[in-house]
């Protein structure tokens, strides 16, 4: 059986992409959606052509993950694509900011990834493809928005360099980019602080960063950044001292005040 798994799927990203693969791939048996709300996976699951199969589970839980690394095995499930969406993100200062929540962050987008990532890797055959969900906060150390900067740094790199273990098994990984989305990730995200107005000029439509997200996977490119604008500070980001760049930020900051 060939199945896709996404995480992350009742909303933003991971939504986005199950609605655009239910169209675009064929091949694939079973569609698993993986997320903390049941009614609204039921509720996608319901729009989509392909079978699904719902795991309303928080993918910082062993129990859950346990949950579904059985049911792979049970199935004989054969996983073509691993989208890894689940994560959030909280602004603000940092020794202002909730330690649980913070923790949690933690947890959710750097843990609970590398272990969706290890446990489904037995099941990934050549020309598998892993898409991890990470920013162009990774690019950057970012002030008042340190330890989600500093998560997406982690999974950028991580993505990198399964990417390079896994490219003679014929398993190829995507570190997907983006800029500001226009999700309820800032919902979360701006419960404690504010981002800056110049970024949120920059922001995009989910639809976009998944169409660009996949059309880089399928042509097994290691990243996919989307917009000029995020292009641009990629490329800044490598060549401008970040010391230059985060002096930058704060007199932005100070403009806002």
């Amino acid at each position: 059986m060939n199945v896709i798994v996404i995480t992350g799927a009742s909303s933003g990203m991971g939504m986005e992409f199950a609605r655009q693969m239910d169209l675009a791939f064929s091949n694939i048996d079973e569609f698993w959606l993986v997320a903390r709300s049941r009614d609204k996976l039921a509720q996608l699951a319901g729009e989509l052509v392909h079978k699904t199969r719902v795991f309303a589970m928080d993918v910082t839980d062993k129990a859950g993950m346990d949950r579904l690394e059985e049911a792979l095995k049970e199935q004989k499930a054969i996983v073509r694509i691993l989208i890894n969406c689940a994560g959030y993100g909280i602004m603000g200062s940092f020794e202002n900011l909730d330690r649980s929540q913070t923790l949690g962050m933690v947890r959710l987008n750097c843990e609970a990834l590398t272990d969706m990532t290890y446990r489904l890797l037995p099941f990934m055959r050549q020309n598998s493809r892993i898409i991890q969900l990470a920013s162009s906060a990774a690019f950057i150390p970012q002030p008042d928005f340190a330890v989600y900067a500093a998560s997406k740094a982690y999974v950028h790199s991580f993505s990198r360099a399964i990417g390079a273990e896994l490219k003679e098994r014929g398993i190829y990984v995507t570190s997907v980019c983006p800029g500001p989305v226009d999700t309820p990730f800032f919902d979360i995200a701006e419960k404690d602080g504010k981002t800056l107005a110049v970024k949120k000029l920059t922001m995009v439509k989910p639809e976009k960063v998944v169409d660009l997200a996949l059309r880089d996977s399928y042509y097994k490119r290691p990243v996919s950044v989307c917009s000029l604008p995020i292009k641009t500070f990629n490329v800044a980001a490598k060549i401008v001292p970040h010391g230059l760049i985060l002096k930058g930020i704060n007199i932005l900051k100070n403009m806002t005040i």
